[in-house]
């Protein structure tokens, strides 16, 4: 029997049969190893998201403590600063909390304080008083021949807009403050605030850079007429304020602590003993705000 002139011998049949079961075969094993790697990451990233999810709320946790540390107490007898640590299942957090009278307010401390700030971390008299007359200028309502002159130090320095002429919203505001060296802001931001509205820093409190700057603020040459550049409204210097600032670290089971910082209101307000005023962590970090010159 002759045989077909296409047909291949059996031995070339099962020869072609093998290899494409074995091209079957990697390809199955090649999408088995890409869904398991898909598998992993998406349960990494499950895990990642978990996590995150569970800091959020041992944050609150933790400003729910510390509050509760705060209103626990007469108003007048409440702490000025204290620290309270707790476990929540496999997780423990702590809360530092501090009065934010701590700090220099922007907003209604006199230029003299300010310029004494900038003394303290290392800068020229004459160069401090710069820097504060600047802040003054950003925060005081802008009118008349004073108003374009200072608008026109915003052009100088290539900057699209000028100074706010009212309060500072957020103390990362001061990053917009023409004049002002970078290395300078980010050296006083730690020490300063926009929540306490004191004229003056709590000086048992405050940190030693604040307090030598208090000293130096009340040298007679650093003295500034009383209400210069400063809010009339502001309280007794010195004086607590209904701000704190929290501090809240919290270790979960991976052991990577998790922080983050919030500044709450601590008031009868109905249903609620506080409110936050700002709320920064290092998962969902806020940028500080910067000047660019204009393009």
């Amino acid at each position: 029997m002759s045989r077909r002139p296409n047909a291949l011998p059996r031995r070339h049949r099962e020869g072609f049969i093998l290899v494409t079961v074995l091209w079957m075969l990697g390809a199955l094993a090649a999408l088995v190893s890409v869904y398991t790697a898909y598998i992993s990451d998406t349960a990494m990233a499950a895990a990642v998201r978990d996590d995150g999810l569970a800091a959020d709320g041992l944050f609150t946790a933790g400003i729910e403590m510390a509050a509760l540390q705060l209103v626990s107490a007469p108003k007048d007898k409440r702490p000025l600063q204290g620290s309270v640590s707790f476990s929540l299942g496999e997780a423990r957090i702590t809360a530092d909390f501090r009065n934010e009278a701590a700090r220099i307010d922007l907003n209604t401390a006199e230029p003299g304080l300010l310029a004494a700030l900038f003394t303290a971390l290392g800068a020229e008299a004459d160069a401090s008083k710069a820097y504060a007359a600047r802040i003054a200028a950003w925060r005081s309502p802008q009118q008349g021949a004073g108003s374009e002159a200072e608008a026109a130090v915003y052009r100088a320095a290539g900057l699209g807009y000028g100074p706010r002429g009212g309060p500072f919203v957020h103390p990362d505001e001061l990053w917009l403050v023409a004049g002002l060296p970078a290395a300078r802001v980010e050296a006083a931001l730690p020490h300063l605030t926009v929540y306490s509205g004191g004229a003056e820093p709590s000086a048992s409190v405050a940190d030693p850079l604040v307090l030598a700057a208090l000293d130096l603020s009340k040298t007679p040459t650093s003295r500034t007429p009383a209400g210069a550049g400063a809010q009339a409204s502001a309280p007794p210097a010195g004086s607590a304020s209904d701000a704190v600032r929290i501090s809240i670290s919290v270790h979960l089971r991976d052991g990577e602590p998790r922080r983050a910082k919030a500044v709450i209101l601590v008031r009868d307000f109905g249903d609620d003993p506080y409110r936050v005023l700002s709320w920064r962590d290092d998962m969902n970090h806020q940028p500080a705000l910067r000047a660019e010159p204009s393009r």
